[in-house]
């Protein structure tokens, strides 16, 4: 098992997509040829922080691992705080992101327990639409949303992803939909295996929003993969300027780890 649990899950679930994860003496190469523009299934996952001088060096090493990427994503395998050298990353345009991850053996019932929607996996092509149609929605309405063209290729691809996996019984995407059918919250949760389970993309549309929603389907779906999966460890990563964070330790969840990883996206 990685020293993370959160990178742990990561290339468990990203083998699952498909991925091809190859391990060398420093880092771990992952690539996602059917998804190219997906930054966190093509990146390099450090064995340690980075040391002062390294960021030339790790950049030589992404572009030789991912010659055609026009982002540079880098993951540290630690759970703790130790950031190393990544002030080198920062002063070169980088994004230095330290999650926290959160963990549980069981989730507990919201407060505000929505029951006004239908909380269940996606079924068939509408539900699968409506989960497309529900990330373009939030991506539009980001402060900084990424170019519409290129984000639809990417959720569209990921959401093959997720329904194939579903399909082979490795877990599922939940939505809560509305009397219209339309999908208003959703989330993936798979299983990384040594029983323990992913949260992926937790969100809500814009319009939905404060209505217990995302509680709702992350207690649901922690439920569903105990007794589905056979899950023991449920693991989820937040950022920690964001509300989020607090919503999941009010349905159990507890700080365990933090999770480093330094970014540049194209053209920054």
């Amino acid at each position: 098992m990685s020293r993370s649990l959160a990178y742990f899950t990561d290339l468990a679930l990203r083998r699952q997509e498909g991925s091809r994860i190859d391990r060398g003496p420093e880092a771990v190469v992952v690539r996602s040829p059917h998804n190219p523009t997906f930054w966190w299934g093509n990146f390099l996952l450090m064995a340690a922080p980075p040391r002062p001088g390294d960021r030339v060096r790790w950049e030589a090493a992404f572009g030789a691992a991912h010659p055609q990427a026009a982002h540079r994503t880098f993951g540290v395998d630690s759970p703790g705080d130790d950031e190393g050298a990544a002030d080198e990353f920062r002063a070169a345009g980088y994004e230095v992101l330290l999650d926290t991850v959160l963990t549980t053996s069981h989730t507990v019932a919201p407060a505000r327990l929505n029951r006004d929607t239908q909380v269940r996996p996606l079924r068939d092509e509408a539900d699968w639409a409506a989960a497309l149609a529900l990330r373009l929605a939030v991506n539009a309405a980001e402060p900084h949303p990424h170019e519409p063209g290129g984000y639809r290729t990417f959720a569209a691809r990921k959401l093959a992803s997720a329904r194939a996996m579903q399909a082979a019984g490795q877990g599922a995407v939940f939505g809560a939909f509305d009397d219209q059918g339309q999908m208003l919250s959703g989330l993936g949760l798979f299983d990384a295996g040594e029983g323990v389970a992913r949260y992926q993309t937790v969100e809500t549309h814009p319009q939905a929003r404060s209505r217990g929603l995302a509680g709702t389907l992350v207690h649901t779906a922690g439920a569903w993969a105990r007794q589905t999966l056979g899950t023991r460890t449920l693991v989820i990563v937040a950022d920690p300027g964001y509300h989020a964070q607090a919503l999941y330790e009010r349905v159990g969840f507890r700080a365990t780890e933090r999770q480093l990883a330094i970014q540049r996206s194209p053209g920054a």
